[in-house]
């Protein structure tokens, strides 16, 4: 295991400051719109990454957690005209990581983003993203994917994991899907999120079953499926983790429950993180730990600062879990 970053360069002294805070492996994506990058434009980031002393790990693919109203492809989750072609450019994607030998990539299927509620106050007046189900309109409308069944909405996955998993497997890049953030009732707008319960990702690590088909595992949205987070989290990491299916590790914690919860630093959530480490080393996990949403602080840089104390957090618990 190893401390690693999926924050967005704002300019070279951010590079900088990674290597000089010891985060040297890092998930970023070429400069231009999403689904715009060629195997050139790979390469230079990877060479440019490198020339800071830092390693690419991982890029983010053109599905990320944005709804399918501002989706790059939208057509893979709606089943639309060009779902075919869409899914032929993540694979040129996939082969020209390979190519450029970047291991790994990290994606979402997402249909109505992350919803949450207004945020809330948290330790010292910082304001921290928050979820409450009974403050949110239960009765919003359907988006652009209309009312979706559960059967659909897997059959939909199912015939993108058919075609693009082999091609991973092919070219040994490590496919990472994010779990739907957060857990939603079935047919909040429409939909049942299938990839938001433990169950139903279960499910989806052993479709179309291989080892570079595996899990963005955010261990803060994991334990917003969960009654008792701090009690069952332990668990969950060690089915996924057991059969190698953690492919990252968004290091993050939060304060409450499934349908109700704030999000947190992750020294001081409901979730013992210490506790949760010790695990992911039991069940073997190799790669990277990095932290992926942080509250609002004050300061001149708030971001780079909450980020900061993240990544010290999670290294003295890295230092901790090796020495003692």
């Amino acid at each position: 295991m190893y401390l690693g970053t999926q924050l967005a360069a704002r300019d070279d002294d951010d590079y900088r400051m990674w290597a000089q805070l010891g985060v040297k492996h890092i998930c970023a994506d070429p400069d231009g719109p999403l689904g715009a990058w060629n195997r050139d434009d790979l390469k230079r980031l990877r060479d440019k990454v490198e020339s800071f002393g830092l390693e690419l790990d991982m890029i983010q693919l053109p599905l990320p957690s944005s709804p399918i109203e501002t989706a790059t492809y939208p057509d893979i989750l709606l089943a639309g005209p060009n779902r075919d072609r869409q899914i032929d450019a993540i694979c040129t994607l996939i082969e020209d990581l390979a190519a450029v030998g970047v291991p790994a990539a990290k994606y979402n299927l997402n249909l109505i983003g992350i919803p949450r509620t207004p945020d809330e106050a948290g330790r010292g007046g910082s304001m921290n993203a928050s979820f409450r189900w009974d403050k949110i309109d239960q009765n919003a409308a359907p988006g652009l994917a209309g009312a979706l069944s559960e059967d659909e909405n897997w059959e939909r996955i199912d015939y993108f994991l058919e075609r693009v998993v082999p091609v991973a497997e092919a070219n040994r890049i490590r496919l990472a899907c994010h779990p739907h953030d957060p857990y939603t009732p079935p047919g909040y707008k429409g939909v049942t999120r299938v990839l938001g319960t433990v169950d139903g990702l279960k499910k989806f690590v052993t479709m179309r079953e291989s080892p570079y088909h595996g899990l963005n595992f955010c261990q803060g949205t994991v334990g917003e499926m969960l009654d008792n987070p701090r009690e069952e989290i332990e668990d969950v990491i060690r089915w996924f983790g057991e059969r190698e299916k953690i492919f990252n590790l968004h290091f993050r914690n939060i304060r409450g429950r499934k349908l109700s919860f704030m999000e947190t630093f992750p020294d001081e959530g409901d979730m013992d993180m210490a506790r949760s480490l010790r695990v992911y080393k039991e069940v073997g996990y190799q790669y990277m730990i990095m932290p992926d949403h942080v509250p609002t602080i004050s300061g001149r840089d708030p971001q780079g600062v909450a980020f900061a104390f993240c990544y010290g957090y999670t290294t003295a618990l890295l230092q901790a879990l090796e020495t003692y």
